[in-house]
């Protein structure tokens, strides 16, 4: 069984810093590709960062240079590192993986599984 755990969310003020580790059991990470969502109040869930099994990376426009995904594969743990935060990044934050061989894409519907999620709010 594939589960899929999310932590580090809380309550920061306008550029702070959060880091967000989402932990994978029942599955090998290495072999597929994973991905940060996000989801604020009445909008759709949007990609915000992916990354490959060899490591490539990509990221949404609105956060390039601010955040960084990276994943510790022997933990099978994605990271998603958050500087610079802005009011308008307060969402909940969802990590998903795609299993198999796969290019890393900000597609939700590439994804297989999903954590249950964790909160960021962002105060001006």
């Amino acid at each position: 069984q594939v589960q899929l755990v999310e932590s580090g969310g809380g309550s920061v003020q306008a550029g702070g810093s959060l880091r967000l580790s989402c932990a994978v059991s029942g599955y090998t990470t290495s072999r597929g590709c994973m991905g940060w969502f996000r989801q604020g109040p009445g909008k759709e869930r949007e990609g915000v960062a992916a990354i490959g099994s060899d490591g490539f990376t990509v990221y949404a426009d609105s956060v390039k240079g601010r955040f960084t995904i990276s994943q510790d594969t022997p933990k099978d743990t994605l990271y998603l590192q958050m500087n610079s935060l802005k009011p308008e990044d307060t969402a909940m934050y969802y990590c998903g993986l795609k299993r198999g061989s796969c290019f890393p894409r900000l597609v939700v519907s590439q994804y297989n599984y999903w954590g249950q999620g964790t909160q960021v709010t962002v105060s001006s």
